[in-house]
């Protein structure tokens, strides 16, 4: 009988050990954030990757670019509604580096136009070195990104790609 009463008998809590271990979960937690705040921004690490890359206007942005062809992969991209009621665009290509350079920065924008040509949503994109070191003469990369906010009586007609940033690795040296 005496084992059925201690039964109900409840333990002391240890209240040392849980206020130990709150603290102890807020020191890492306060550590944690710390760290992640002294982290660059995305911008700030875009522009350092750039950093002595051509641009539009320049008369070696205007030879570098000649050598590098942007194809469209059709049969991967897909048009999907979201649960918002708008609409996402999985588009996938692909980049390939035919001249003698190896790119070791290259920053495209990817548009969806409608039939007159006009921009309906773009997305700029640092493909290397994000996704790949650097593209090698005569190599190719494949490339897949997401434009999300598009409505659905938006006129998707095309896409359009185009090379906005590159740096090469005798320019970048």
């Amino acid at each position: 009988m005496d084992t059925l009463l201690k039964l109900d008998e409840k333990k002391p809590m240890n209240l040392k050990a849980l206020i130990a271990g709150g603290a102890i979960g807020a020191v890492l937690l306060a550590a944690g954030i710390y760290f992640l705040t002294l982290q660059p921004s995305m911008e700030d690490q875009r522009t350092a990757v750039l950093e002595g890359s051509y641009t539009e206007g320049s008369a070696e942005f205007d030879r570098i670019t000649k050598d590098i062809i942007i194809s469209r992969d059709v049969d991967n991209t897909i048009v999907s509604p979201n649960a918002f009621g708008g609409i996402s665009m999985f588009i996938s290509g692909t980049i390939r580096n035919k001249g003698t350079e190896t790119i070791n920065g290259l920053e495209i924008n990817v548009a969806v136009v409608d039939q007159f040509n006009e921009v309906v949503k773009d997305k700029r994109v640092l493909v290397i070195p994000t996704q790949q070191p650097a593209l090698g003469p005569d190599s190719t990369i494949p490339v897949t990104l997401t434009i999300d906010g598009m409505k659905r009586t938006d006129d998707r007609s095309n896409i359009r790609w185009k090379v906005t940033a590159i740096r090469t690795a005798q320019a970048g040296s």
